[in-house]
């Protein structure tokens, strides 16, 4: 958990963005402290995008305000887009330049005086794993190189607020790992904010989640409180002889039994009231041949289908109920 004294970097407040009739983004509100790793998740075309392409300026809001280090987007463009580094899908690399050539052109485009660029960039590449390819050409590099150029071009001007999108797309497993550590680190002195679709990133990297579905934010929570919602709702009971399915049911806790067959059972449980120490009980004083009695785990994935289909749902009985009483 994060200190109360850190401070706010990002503050957006009642952000929405319309295109005609089409609302892309619809009174979002959310905030990112000095320290920490937001996560925003969404499906393709539930709004992550456009939000960020707001937040870095790209975008004007049609209604709400957007803060960046105490600058508004809008009214103070400049200065706002100086406390951020962003890295988009694509990395803007030129991949006829060294790694060395790359950086010290946007240390310049940054702001960074010309006296300090070397050290800056030094300090850069080693804190990117750079500082072994600063003569290679970008275009040489691997793809997981790539994505650390584009990191380290997002960061060589030592900004705030730190923006990455989908930052390990297409990477291999190795890579991953390295460029999720990378992001851990540069939360220490950063605030960044990673937007993605790769459920189990959010859980390795960021302290708090967003979900966003049809342009609103339908989840936010710290990750202790998504460790909650992912926590067993059931387990499974595998045993040697029938049981006694209705003695079984009797168990406080026990809500439900799903035969599976083959002497499989999915239990579904009371999760103030887990009873599975009952059950291990009453398997083996009925000498039942205990083999599995594992809990179940709700992932990621399906919790981000749960919830954004219910939201689906409320907004479709939103609409029913509006167009009943209209007529």
């Amino acid at each position: 958990m994060l200190s109360l004294d850190k401070k706010i970097l990002v503050s957006v407040d009642a952000v929405g963005k319309r295109y005609g009739d089409l609302i892309a983004v619809n009174d979002v509100s959310f905030y990112l402290k000095q320290g920490e790793v937001l996560g925003f998740l969404g499906a393709n075309g539930a709004g992550k995008s456009t939000t960020m392409n707001m937040l870095c300026g790209v975008l004007a809001p049609t209604h709400g305000t957007i803060t960046i280090a105490g600058h508004d987007v809008v009214k103070d463009p400049i200065e706002a887009k100086r406390k951020l580094g962003y890295l988009p899908e694509q990395p803007p690399l030129y991949r006829d330049l060294s790694v060395d050539e790359y950086l010290t052109y946007c240390a310049g485009l940054r702001g960074v005086p010309a006296k300090q660029r070397r050290q800056r960039i030094s300090e850069t590449k080693q804190r990117c794993g750079l500082s072994e390819v600063g003569r290679r050409i970008i275009g040489q590099l691997s793809k997981g190189y790539q994505q650390r150029v584009g990191i380290a071009q997002a960061i060589v001007h030592l900004p705030p607020l730190i923006v990455l999108d989908e930052p390990t797309v297409g990477l291999d497993p190795v890579q991953v790992r390295e460029i999720r550590g990378l992001i851990r680190d540069l939360a220490h002195d950063h605030g960044v904010i990673l937007s993605t679709h790769i459920l189990p990133e959010v859980q390795a990297i960021c302290d708090r989640v967003q979900i966003l579905n049809h342009g609103c934010i339908i989840f936010s929570d710290d990750i202790s409180a998504l460790t909650q919602h992912l926590s067993a709702a059931s387990l499974l009971l595998s045993v040697r002889k029938q049981p006694d399915l209705e003695a079984l049911s009797a168990l406080a806790g026990v809500v439900g039994i799903t035969d599976k067959g083959d002497k499989h059972f999915l239990l579904d449980i009371d999760e103030t009231n887990n009873p599975a120490e009952r059950v291990a009980e009453y398997v083996v004083s009925n000498q039942l041949g205990l083999y599995e009695l594992i809990p179940q785990h709700m992932d990621l994935e399906q919790m981000f289908v749960d919830i954004t289909t219910q939201e689906t749902e409320r907004r479709a009985d939103e609409m029913l109920s509006t167009e009943r009483a209209q007529r």
